[in-house]
């Protein structure tokens, strides 16, 4: 209720607000004109920041003209007559539009039937979308979805042991095997002028140039957020202030405990071809846990509301010293660089590089030391690959060491384990969390409105979990596990944990592979409506447990307007 109580306000406040232009969704593989002109060598454009808006493109590609190149022209009987199928196939559902004004509501939903080989699978998604700008300064977009979904067993699992959806929200039981679950996002966005726009959302945001992010994904559920992003010169600077939800930590007043991320981007493109991002972000619980004495004997735990410290409100990237006017900071900083090279005319060479912790006389040592935490990424893709219109190849790879992204407490009165960088019990970064590597293959043509996509994952992880002892134990892959109980792996000559030892893979060593393919026809580009087969092969070997081979097919018709991460 409070989700939509709030895209109600959201609305409500944009229509006595001035205006702005709406975003491109998240997932925008149905239309990759759009994608393939931002990185384009012909123009400056910032990549890594998104969603992207659409006044980004102004001068660059007219997103109208993109979907109206998939245009199926109408000439029935009637006026009405075709309006209707102009509206099933063209246009919104509901559409009002003139030079100052538009408005539009359409649907949003996802009814697939499938099998995974063990049960029969379903998603009922029943929702819509109401969108809109007033002028050219302001946009305003909602949308709400109720949904009931039986999915394949190993999705199922995780439902189980994170208690929510991937990427969509909280997991209630639903008949024998099922869950419901509500999701819904909203944005108002101003510009006051050309060189500055606010938005205030409930949604996701996200940092990269690749498929994964080691920066921000959308991974996660949504959170609500305020973004301010300045555009001049060659320069684009964003401060995106949240409000995220750890599901592990609960109350005493019986509510979940909070953290505000405060995180800082600067995007500077140094010519057509060539950005570079720089990237901070410090994640700080917003309550912090004390022991008080009750007695000369006797001692409780309290939770006491931090609020949120306006010190970290300052606007300047690595400013890090807002940080320690606080006083002693158990608070979570990450530091990070995200790159990209176009070669040719739209073939981009990406990568990113996030740190944690590191103490470089360590880290020089190669000794596997648990406080050396980062992230890396390289990647390649190109758009029109090969001079073949419409023809999309991806190849990437993703290193995440062992603790990344996880923290722990430092001293008393500090949280207690909120300040790893998660939300809603998942990443914010690589859904698999750390101690990982992965490649990931991706490969799209469309042909009209016709669509086949085909993704590789390949990649392992070290679970935590003992397979010597079957025990469990802190090998850093899970963010949710606070790094000081990493398993000591390594001694001095005095019986010492040295904190060394731990390389990647150490633990569990764990396998996957998923095979996806799909062919989908774009029944309405204006919301990318589409029906659609999906077949998917996953492989998962774990030390000490059966192989699992799972054989899932599925076939429906969607509206794709954000990416659902079901690879892993």
């Amino acid at each position: 209720m409070k989700k939509y109580l709030l895209i109600v306000s959201l609305v409500l406040l944009g229509f006595t607000a001035n205006s702005q232009e709406l975003q491109i969704p998240l997932n925008n593989d149905y239309h990759m004109e759009v994608d393939a002109a931002a990185y384009s060598s012909e123009y400056i454009f910032h990549t890594a920041l998104r969603g992207w808006s659409e006044s980004q493109f102004d001068g660059i590609i007219n997103i109208d003209s993109v979907k109206n190149l998939y245009r199926i022209k109408i000439n029935r009987q009637g006026k009405f007559s075709n309006y209707i199928w102009n509206s099933v196939l063209n246009d919104d559902f509901i559409r009002l539009k003139n030079d100052e004004i538009y408005f539009a509501i359409n649907p949003y939903i996802d009814f697939q039937v499938g099998s995974d080989g063990h049960r029969t699978t379903w998603v009922n998604t029943r929702g819509a979308e109401i969108k809109g700008t007033l002028g050219k300064k302001f946009a305003f977009y909602a949308n709400a979805r109720e949904n009931q979904a039986v999915f394949p067993e190993y999705v199922d699992a995780y439902c189980s042991a994170t208690r929510v959806v991937p990427g969509q929200g909280h997991a209630n039981g639903f008949k024998k095997n099922g869950r419901d679950y509500t999701n819904a996002a909203a944005y108002i966005s101003y510009r006051p002028a050309k060189w500055i726009d606010a938005t205030l959302g409930y949604g996701k945001n996200f940092i990269g140039d690749g498929y994964r992010s080691m920066m921000l994904s959308d991974n996660a559920a949504n959170y609500p957020y305020f973004k301010v992003r300045a555009d001049f010169w060659r320069i684009q600077y964003t401060c995106l202030y949240a409000q995220m939800t750890d599901r592990n930590t609960v109350m005493a007043d019986n509510t979940y405990a909070r953290k505000w991320a405060v995180i800082h981007y600067l995007d500077f493109a140094v010519t057509k071809r060539l950005n570079i991002g720089f990237f901070d972000a410090v994640m700080a619980a917003a309550q912090t846990h004390q022991q008080v004495m009750v007695n000369d004997s006797t001692y409780t735990t309290i939770d006491m509301r931090r609020g949120f410290d306006f010190h970290y409100l300052n606007p300047i990237i690595f400013l890090r010293s807002a940080e320690y006017y606080s006083g002693a900071s158990a608070d979570n900083a990450l530091l990070g660089l995200n790159a990209s090279f176009i070669i040719g005319k739209h073939t981009t060479i990406y990568g990113q590089f996030v740190l944690d912790e590191m103490t470089v006389k360590r880290f020089i040592a190669f000794k596997g030391y648990t406080g050396n935490k980062q992230s890396y990424q390289l990647g390649v893709k190109s758009y029109d690959c090969f001079g073949v219109k419409n023809l999309f190849l991806q190849l990437e790879g993703n290193i995440v060491r062992p603790y990344m992204y996880s923290h722990t407490p430092q001293g008393t009165g500090n949280s207690v384990g909120e300040d790893n960088y998660a939300h809603y019990n998942e990443p914010l970064a690589h859904p698999w969390g750390g101690n990982l590597w992965e490649m990931v293959a991706r490969v799209q043509y469309n042909w009209k409105r016709w669509y086949f996509q085909y993704k590789l994952n390949y990649g392992q992880y070290g679970d935590d979990w003992d397979v010597e002892n079957n025990v469990w134990a802190n090998y850093g892959h899970n963010v949710y596990n606070d790094y000081s109980t990493a398993i000591p792996l390594d001694w001095d000559e005095n019986g010492h944990d040295t904190y060394n030892g731990h390389y990647l893979l150490t633990g569990r060593k764990t396998t996957m592979m998923m095979n996806d393919f799909i062919v989908s026809y774009l029944v309405n580009s204006a919301y990318s409506m589409n029906i659609f087969a999906e077949v998917t092969h996953r492989s998962y070997k774990a030390q000490g447990l059966d192989n699992q081979n799972d054989l899932i097919f599925s076939f429906g018709i969607r509206t794709s307007l954000d990416r659902k991460y079901y690879d892993f």
